[in-house]
């Protein structure tokens, strides 16, 4: 059988980058079942109120939603809401950890996706940002729409 090459995505993770600040992301490995995988090749997960968290040197992806299995035999399925390890290099669990000491910093997976065959989740150090925050963040995006709306305007007349 040919190996899977590419990357397919899974699950996005779109109210992140609204409500937090996004600093350093790392990509991680999932440990999964056999009907986990199956669920995902399916494209069936969920992960808006998914954290990360870093437990005795290893980091965990906490109540990311992957359901079971709909087609599976009589014996039982995972569990939808476990916890999941995330496979990381010990360097950059250290690095992870560090950055955790600060107060309100967490760690949020931003998506899911396959990478070659392999599972793996986009995670980010990320920062709670404030209702002002928010809004400010909007009004920038839609002053930059506007600019280059008009910009592109501008230029079909000159042509």
């Amino acid at each position: 059988m040919a190996k899977e090459t590419g990357t397919t995505m899974i699950a996005q993770n779109k109210k992140a980058r609204h409500d937090y600040a996004i600093g350093d992301t790392y990509e991680a490995g999932l440990v999964l079942t056999g009907t986990e995988v199956k669920t995902l090749r399916h494209g069936r997960a969920t992960i808006g109120d998914a954290y990360a968290t870093i437990d005795n040197g290893e980091a965990w992806l906490i109540n990311a939603n992957i359901p079971e299995y709909e087609h599976q035999s009589w014996r039982g399925s995972h569990s939808a809401r476990r916890t999941r390890k995330l496979l990381l290099h010990a360097k950059e669990i250290a690095k992870l950890s560090r950055a955790l000491e600060s107060a309100g910093t967490t760690l949020i997976p931003l998506s899911l996706y396959f990478k070659d065959g392999y599972a793996k989740a986009e995670i980010a150090v990320a920062t709670g940002k404030k209702d002002w925050d928010k809004r400010r963040t909007l009004k920038e995006r839609e002053l930059d729409r506007e600019a280059q709306r008009a910009l592109a305007q501008r230029n079909r007349y000159r042509h």
